[in-house]
């Protein structure tokens, strides 16, 4: 039996379905590295994915700014890989608080400032030591399990 589209005929409707319609595509799609590891590349804060997640940390988006951060991370070798480990685990800390998960913003902030240990006090263009301060104070406020919503963010700058 040829199946016929033709929207004029009801009967045509329920011999043949209509095709679902195309989800929308995803906003952000995540794709491997298109490149071998960068080696000794130092990290552009003023362009490209990294200012992109930078621009989205500072106004709090953190999933974006974490996603953004993520893409050049696949493509970096160390020490700059393990670098930007811990701020996207920071974005994602905060992403995580934000949807009401103290407990594993609270795990992600431990393991980036165990990462950020190892760091100079600036490193790739950022100041380290003002990151680690602003994830000690934020790890203080929730162990004692008092975020303050007057607390600053960790300055990534």
């Amino acid at each position: 039996m040829k199946c016929s589209r033709s929207l004029s005929s009801a009967r045509s409707l329920l011999r043949c379905p209509r095709k679902p319609k195309p989800l929308p595509p995803c906003p952000r799609p995540r794709s491997p590295p298109t490149s071998p590891p960068r080696n000794n590349v130092p990290l552009d804060w003023r362009r490209g994915a990294l200012a992109e997640g930078l621009a989205c940390y500072r106004r709090q988006e953190f999933f974006l700014a974490h996603e953004h951060w993520e893409d050049e991370w696949r493509g970096s070798a160390e020490p700059e890989k393990t670098f930007l480990q811990a701020l996207i685990q920071i974005a994602a800390a905060f992403h995580h608080l934000g949807r009401g998960n103290a407990t594993g913003a609270e795990k992600l902030l431990n393991a980036a400032a165990g990462r950020l240990e190892r760091y100079p006090a600036e490193f790739g263009g950022i100041a380290v030591d003002a990151v680690r301060e602003g994830v000690r104070l934020w790890l203080s406020a929730l162990e004692a399990r008092d975020p303050s919503p007057q607390l600053p963010f960790p300055p990534i700058q």
